[in-house]
């Protein structure tokens, strides 16, 4: 059985729903210590005047002030600057013209309004809810402690938790962007491995296709 070890993600770019579409089981590492400007809270997408960062605030400032690790499974979401509204106003300016937005704009505008807890919960259903939308059934269980590169079966166990970085990516042989239309490429050109709302909005149940690569 192949198995893809991942990092959680804030509606995650492509890449990383192509191990989810690809891979015959994906883990989730829930036992990591929480790092900045990586996926697991911020997603990319498309606007008008080029990539915009959306990040999820949270709460861990009293255990940095006393030097403390956070693992990434205890980490909660603040709810710093309204950044709800702020985020799901950025979507509506950035996709209302795409095809898809009005078809999955009730899917998606809840993780808006509900106040989840613990970000390891909202990205869950999150990921569920995109998997339901593109039709895919990936197997995915989280992991039980932190999982250590050494210790996995190289053949059957490929590690991308490292690999797929918001902003320091790493190789990975397994991905070559697919070209699909954007709203804004005639502005930029095709910005690859956007969040996959980009792919969603923009595609629909074509994007199933983009993820196979076909």
């Amino acid at each position: 059985m192949r198995t893809a070890l991942l990092q959680t993600t804030y509606f995650g770019p492509v890449q990383w729903y192509q191990k989810l579409c690809r891979y015959d089981r994906c883990i989730i590492e829930q036992y990591d210590s929480y790092q900045k400007q990586s996926y697991r809270n911020r997603c990319i997408i498309a606007t008008a005047n080029g990539t915009q960062v959306l990040t999820v605030p949270i709460d861990n400032e009293k255990r940095e002030m006393r030097n403390e690790k956070c693992l990434l499974r205890d980490i909660r979401i603040s709810d710093h600057n309204q950044w709800r509204r702020i985020h799901w106003n950025a979507l509506q300016s950035a996709y209302s013209e795409s095809p898809f937005f009005e078809y999955y704009a009730d899917d998606i505008r809840p993780f808006f309004e509900k106040k989840y807890t613990y970000l390891v919960d909202f990205n869950e259903e999150i990921r569920q809810t995109i998997c339901q939308l593109i039709d895919i059934r990936p197997e995915v269980v989280y992991s039980s402690q932190f999982i250590v590169h050494r210790s996995l079966d190289d053949e059957m166990t490929k590690d991308f938790r490292d690999t797929i970085h918001a902003k320091h990516p790493q190789p990975d042989a397994e991905f070559t962007p697919q070209h699909y239309w954007q709203v804004f490429e005639h502005k930029h050109g095709f910005l690859p491995n956007l969040s996959i709302l980009d792919l969603l909005f923009c595609m629909g149940p074509e994007a199933v296709f983009i993820l196979n690569g076909r």
